[in-house]
């Protein structure tokens, strides 16, 4: 007799074949054309609409998708590509998903000729050529002058909408970016924007106001405002990572007393152990204590006592921020408190009231390796797009400090791209030549976009530029995307970084391959009850049940 087979009955949903493929290159094809309105400086806004009833105007290309409620699983793959983009680069989301969107629809025409491995083998040559084709028309530039890079971040985020606030989010962008930059050998800076460079937005005021501070602000006040000193001059500054109150038992203590003196010396005891703590702190003379947990009313009156002043229950975060702004280390027993702990690197240590809130800054720091970024604005909406804007133009000056290297914007790399793959596809031979010549065809669906949305005549663009690149030497030629106008990039001052282009274009054809490859979408969700029946369990059969029709018990 066989081994019993499982059979489960009711609770698998599936669809193969071309079938399968379609529905993922028109899913994939949709989410492209959310946010195919929103590429270029002429690009319009989406307004969105979530759950809770609040609204978001942009056209950043990840934000936007980030904001999708999608049930065709392939486009939530899609979705997944503009997030790869934004944390590995920061820009170009928009573009990732157009060129992954069109490397699908491009596919499309010979799903049913080609076998779909063949296909994504002639994908990923045309990777291969296109990224040796970005590394031949790359210019490398120095980092270190200021002009450059004022021009490469205005014309990467000259898309946004802060564009037209002119230099001020590039200046605030190259302000932090190198502010925060460590060496980290053999010429390399790293720059970590995400843990050290916070942005603060506070409403009111104008947008020109926005600044980036030498050092940290944190939306604290002191703990005693009446006894404590609101404004220091070059601090000294101590961190700790340990509450300065009397420690509580690890699980509900229960202490039996027996007589009334126990009592008073149970006080005393915390008391004594709350001022050791303290002396332990002010042996170092510092003017600011600040802790991440809770600091008891006893040790504010000590150190409220010997002019000290205190900030408890700070971010983890902030704290690490302040550590690398003054030069302190983060203690987690005042015991182990040492000279060298101390943070003396800050110039001024102040408390400010702006709006109904108040705002401790630690500024004006010898070399700070962290920084704040305050952000002014009339609305908070708006502020929320500045910030997502500054974000960008923060990570394309980060790119290049990492890889000083620039391509021409405005198209005219996807359109050179094009134009190589182009002459290229005539030496391959066999099957893959049409899918390596329709990748080739996908590269112009940037520039042809960046026409639609300026407004022109797209066919008439198109054939001009494609005149131009068509024997390769015009790498520069593109889409001036404010007017429409064929013109030169590098006259124009504008550029793209040359690790966003080159991660846009591996994670669209790898994402395009992947999804091209899939042949079976199997869900495993059960139908939906009735309202108020019992949860069924799906039917199960053995080979040799079939016959009978026996059904295992409930």
């Amino acid at each position: 007799m066989h081994a019993p087979v499982l059979v489960l009955k009711d609770s698998l949903k599936r669809e193969s074949g071309s079938k399968v493929r379609y529905a993922i290159i028109q899913a994939a094809k949709a989410v492209a054309d959310v946010v195919r309105t929103t590429l270029g400086p002429r690009s319009m806004l989406k307004m969105l609409l979530d759950a809770q009833g609040g609204i978001v105007v942009t056209n950043d290309g990840n934000a936007i998708l980030r904001e999708l409620d999608l049930a065709h699983p392939a486009a939530k793959s899609m979705i997944e590509l503009s997030r790869t983009q934004d944390e590995e680069v920061g820009d170009g989301t928009t573009s990732v998903i157009i060129l992954a969107g069109e490397m699908l629809h491009v596919a499309d025409a010979f799903i049913d000729k080609i076998h779909p491995t063949v296909i994504c083998r002639a994908y990923n040559k045309a990777l291969e050529d296109a990224i040796a084709v970005l590394d031949k028309i790359a210019m490398p530039i120095d980092a270190q002058d200021r002009g450059i890079m004022l021009g490469l971040v205005k014309s990467c985020i000259g898309t946004k909408f802060t564009g037209q606030f002119g230099d001020l989010i590039a200046d605030l962008a190259i302000d932090a970016t190198t502010t925060v930059g460590v060496e980290i050998g053999q010429g390399l800076r790293d720059v970590d924007i995400k843990n050290y460079i916070k942005v603060e937005k506070v409403p009111g005021g104008q947008l020109e106001d926005s600044r980036v501070l030498k050092g940290v602000m944190i939306n604290k006040d002191v703990v005693a405002p009446g006894k404590m000193r609101r404004r220091i001059v070059n601090p000294h500054i101590i961190l700790l990572d340990s509450p300065l109150e009397y420690k509580k038992g690890e699980n509900q203590t229960n202490a039996e007393l027996l007589k009334e003196e126990d009592w008073s010396l149970l006080l005393k005891m915390e008391e004594e152990y709350i001022e050791e703590l303290c002396m332990q702190i002010l042996k170092f003379k510092p003017d600011l204590v600040i802790t991440e947990k809770g600091l008891s009313d006893l040790a504010t009156h000590y150190l409220s006592k010997h002019g000290v002043s205190a900030i408890r229950r700070l971010r983890k975060t902030d704290n690490n921020r302040i550590a690398k702004a003054c030069g302190a280390v983060i203690v987690n027993r005042p015991d182990e408190l040492q000279e060298s702990d101390v943070g003396t690197g800050a110039g001024l240590f102040e408390v400010k009231k702006i709006g109904d809130e108040y705002f401790a800054y630690i500024v004006d720091c010898k070399e700070p390796k962290a920084c704040t970024v305050l952000l002014r604005g009339a609305s908070k909406d708006l502020l929320n797009e500045v910030e997502r804007n500054l974000q960008d133009a923060m990570s394309v000056a980060r790119n290049i400090i990492k890889n000083p290297k620039l391509v021409p914007g405005g198209g005219a790399t996807e359109l050179t791209v094009s134009a190589a793959l182009k002459q290229k596809s005539s030496s391959i031979e066999g099957i893959e030549k049409w899918p390596y010549e329709a990748a080739a065809l996908a590269f112009e669906a940037i520039p042809r976009t960046l026409a639609q949305n300026c407004g022109v005549n797209v066919i008439r663009t198109m054939t001009a530029l494609q005149g131009k690149h068509a024997n390769g030497e015009n790498a520069w030629i593109g889409i001036d995307g404010n007017t429409g106008s064929i013109t030169d990039m590098k006259e124009r001052k504008i550029w793209d970084a040359y690790n966003v282009k080159a991660q846009a274009f591996k994670t669209a054809i790898e994402a395009a391959c992947m999804l091209l490859r899939i042949d079976d979408i199997v869900s495993g969700i059960k139908k939906k009850q009735a309202p108020g029946a019992a949860p069924s369990k799906p039917k199960v059969e053995t080979e040799a049940d079939a016959d009978s029709e026996q059904i295992l018990p409930d």
